[in-house]
């Protein structure tokens, strides 16, 4: 796919996908969903990627701040929504469980960990998808909002679900029925974010946070992992999460990941995935 407006680089495990529309601080477009899924299912299907670290290009100012101010205008004009994405959109993450078969929601079933490195405003879809990222990094000082609420809009893209489940229903309430805004350092206070570095940090930790797994942690372990945290979410019965990890372990200790790591650990050594 000729990418217009997002960038892919892949280096030492680690993918790099950039929302990529400096001119429109990085608005986003059904343009930009479509690249995105596209790039998401490219990192999926490429073994050499372990970690996907989605970010905002500095040189637009944000992270993302939602749709494009044309577009939005476009929809209040017709009446209706129109995503402006075509028919033949990539799925990665569908057809694991059908409960992860939507928008956003497919980011439970990817099998590729995936971290926002927040170095700007995200409001709106672009809140939403720092979200459903598996973790975040956000800058000290950006500026997070859903922002429906000032559109008379719902909450979008699954909000109401995962912000409860990120950061309880209390705080996720306050959150999405102001559509106040909300600071990094903040995110970092309730555990929205794990740290908020400065703007210019934020992808750089991000990274190294990223690499760190892929030295330490092995492939079939980290997707095994996300795809636990991914099941129990949309269940309610601790009796099957332990059996679900009881036959994941003892089908992972007949493989080679296991084998590594228990030697890397006997013969007190760094792995080698």
């Amino acid at each position: 796919m000729d990418l217009k407006t997002t960038t892919w680089s892949v280096e030492e495990g680690v993918a790099t996908l950039t929302l990529s529309r400096p001119a429109s601080h990085n608005a986003w477009t059904g343009r930009m969903h479509t690249e995105l899924r596209h790039l998401l299912d490219v990192g999926e299907r490429d073994p050499s990627v372990r970690v996907i670290v989605i970010t905002g290009d500095p040189a637009g100012g944000t992270f993302c701040p939602g749709g494009d101010a044309k577009a939005l205008a476009g929809h209040a004009e017709r009446g209706a929504y129109d995503a402006g994405t075509p028919d033949d959109l990539a799925n990665p993450g569908y057809g694991v469980r059908p409960e992860y078969d939507a928008d956003f929601a497919y980011f439970l079933g990817l099998d590729t960990m995936t971290i926002a490195a927040v170095n700007g405003a995200a409001a709106g879809v672009g809140f939403a998808l720092a979200c459903w990222c598996d973790v975040r990094f956000v800058a000290e000082e950006a500026k997070l909002t859903s922002a429906h609420g000032r559109l008379g809009l719902p909450a979008e893209y699954g909000l109401s679900w995962i912000l409860p489940r990120l950061i309880g229903h209390g705080r996720a309430a306050d959150i999405l029925l102001t559509s106040r805004i909300v600071r990094g350092r903040e995110a970092a206070a309730i555990g929205l974010a794990i740290r908020a570095p400065d703007r210019d940090d934020v992808l750089p930790a991000a990274l190294a946070y990223a690499r760190e797994i892929v030295a330490t942690v092995s492939p079939s372990s980290l997707r095994s992992t996300r795809r636990q945290l991914a099941y129990d979410a949309t269940h309610d019965n601790p009796a099957e999460s332990v059996r679900d990890a009881q036959e994941r372990l003892e089908q992972m200790m007949g493989e080679a990941d296991y084998r590594e790591g228990a030697a890397a650990l006997n013969e007190r050594r760094a792995p080698n995935w």
